[in-house]
């Protein structure tokens, strides 16, 4: 990868373990800079375990890649300055169902969390599952309103050097994401009149 990864921050302002990378997969294209989100399966945090349970709603596209609809899972990206800020969502009631049907011995902590989240302030029917920077000068590109996917995976950044879907040796999930434009800047203010004289 060839930006430095910089630590996610849960929801509710704890460190998480997920980590994000700017770069190209080559497997895929290696002209292409993408956001990658990288996933600890075994995370503490309760809103990384979360994800990684809504990953199984992926639908396979290409063999290794799979897609999330932006209902069960989707990120949006908010640049600041030199920091690119990457936010992933979902819809309450798509998480309350995936707790229903999951067999997780820690199902109740998972549930006491879920009632903690954020409600997305743009969105009041999405929850932010985890909201991490990183410092690049990397812009996603927009097209037709909606951002260039993130990319999660639960993979070593060096392993995705070598991904080989037909090998089986690591999953992808594509996630739609949008581009917050930043805020206007304020105006200025009608010079004050001289007075002198």
């Amino acid at each position: 990868m060839n930006e430095d990864a910089a630590e996610g921050e849960g929801a509710g302002g704890g460190g998480g373990s997920a980590r994000i990378w700017v770069g190209a997969i080559p497997a895929l294209d290696p002209d292409s800079t993408e956001v990658i989100l990288g996933l600890d399966l075994e995370s503490a945090d309760p809103a990384e375990r979360m994800i990684c349970l809504l990953l199984n709603r992926g639908h396979e596209g290409e063999e290794g890649v799979f897609y999330l609809l932006p209902d069960d899972l989707s990120a949006r990206y908010e640049r600041n300055g030199e920091r690119l800020a990457v936010t992933v969502l979902s819809h309450h009631a798509v998480l309350e169902a995936d707790l229903d049907d999951a067999d997780l011995d820690a199902t109740d902590e998972l549930r006491t969390h879920l009632a903690g989240l954020a409600r997305d302030p743009l969105d009041a029917d999405r929850l932010i599952l985890l909201r991490g920077e990183i410092v690049t000068d990397f812009v996603p590109m927009v097209r037709d309103d909606s951002a260039q996917p993130l990319l999660v995976t639960t993979t070593a950044a060096d392993a995705l050097r070598q991904f080989r879907p037909d090998e089986g040796e690591t999953d992808i999930a594509v996630l739609s994401a949008t581009l917050t434009p930043p805020p206007p800047p304020p105006p200025t203010p009608p010079p004050t009149p001289d007075r002198h004289g």
